[in-house]
């Protein structure tokens, strides 16, 4: 079994100077939860080669045993460290697609050709995709075939809107993961800020936060098999 995971190649968080990229949790867990049952896992990102990683995940409350697994190994920093460039990947010698978050997709993911492109044809192969809390914004511009917003009438969650509130990111980011998720008209549904919840929905998965990419990794998996 083949697993493309898709990261974001953005590293500044709006205007305020900061850094962003994608969540280390919401990559490690379901790195090792499908690489310890045998998948094969190509990391990719837009522009390829070092992917950045979001400092806030990298505080002490942010860890847990897959990050500090993460950061004692050399392989998978290597990994991270040297992404495929995304226009380089077919869907076709893939089984499945799974983007972690982070604030950093927000900018690129959200409205990056190849990766709406990509994530359009694991749809048509019905190959299961599957999204954590800021990656659903990888969605925003994603199309089914007949022409409309992929989560249409689709069950959907993603990082709430009381959640970005509560990390004062509100005003900072380019659009709110919740509201672009029912403005395009998904199913949208959330459990309490910072719990653990997600959604499947046909090949479709979807995580509301950080808590939530271990419960995605593992129903993507159960689709693979």
């Amino acid at each position: 079994m083949k697993v493309l995971f898709v990261l974001t190649s953005h590293d500044e968080l709006g205007d305020t100077g900061k850094k962003t990229g994608f969540w280390v949790e919401e990559f490690a867990n379901p790195y090792y939860t499908l690489l310890d049952k045998g998948v094969e896992i190509t990391v990719a990102t837009p522009q390829g080669g070092k992917a950045p990683i979001d400092p806030s995940s990298t505080s002490p409350s942010a860890q847990t045993s897959d990050t500090e697994r993460f950061y004692n190994d050399a392989e998978a920093q290597n990994v991270i460290n040297n992404t495929i460039k995304l226009e380089t990947i077919n869907a076709e010698d893939f089984d499945a697609v799974f983007y972690p978050g982070g604030h950093g997709p927000l900018w690129d993911l959200a409205n990056d050709e190849t990766s709406i492109e990509l994530i359009q044809s694991f749809n048509q192969q019905e190959k299961p995709i599957g999204f954590v809390c800021h990656a659903p914004a990888a969605l925003k511009n994603v199309k089914n075939e007949a022409g409309e917003p992929l989560v249409k009438g689709k069950k959907v969650t993603g990082f709430t809107n009381s959640e970005e509130a509560a990390v004062q990111l509100t005003e900072i980011v380019p659009f709110l993961v919740e509201d672009m998720l029912k403005e395009n008209g998904g199913i949208y549904s959330k459990e309490g800020d910072w719990k653990e919840y997600a959604v499947q929905d046909g090949n479709l998965i979807t995580g509301q936060n950080p808590a939530s990419s271990h419960l995605v990794a593992k129903k993507l998996y159960e689709m693979l098999k």
